[in-house]
């Protein structure tokens, strides 16, 4: 049996684009830089204090509904499940919601920086 290796072409690694690196010298950059930084903490506080008041909402779901904490589903309490299974969509909406919204807001830095 022959082994064969593939490879690729060496190429030059890409110039970094300059707008962007003389954009973070310059007071105006700079500025810009500390905005993209506030956004995306506010961005994280306001993503995990929603997460963080769902997450308390559903024991008060539980206490609100008569019933539903003796409730069992397959012999598995229903607060166990809610609480076990019912948070793992909330996780991913949350991340989906922080990911999407922070790629926003680079974005925007980015035209911000090459517009420069």
């Amino acid at each position: 049996m022959t082994r064969v290796r593939v490879t690729a072409p060496r190429t030059a690694p890409r110039p970094a684009k300059e707008s962007r690196e003389a954009a973070q010298d310059s007071e105006v950059g700079q500025v810009f830089v500390r905005s993209l930084i506030r956004s995306q903490l506010r961005l994280a506080l306001v993503v995990a204090s929603g997460f963080l008041l769902i997450l308390g909402a559903f024991p008060l779901l539980l206490a609100a509904v008569p019933g539903l904490a003796e409730t069992r589903v397959a012999g598995v309490p229903f607060a166990w499940l809610l609480l076990g299974v019912g948070i793992y969509p909330v996780i991913g909406l949350s991340a989906w919601l922080y990911i999407r919204m922070a790629a926003r807001n680079e974005s925007r830095y980015r035209d911000l920086a090459d517009d420069r």
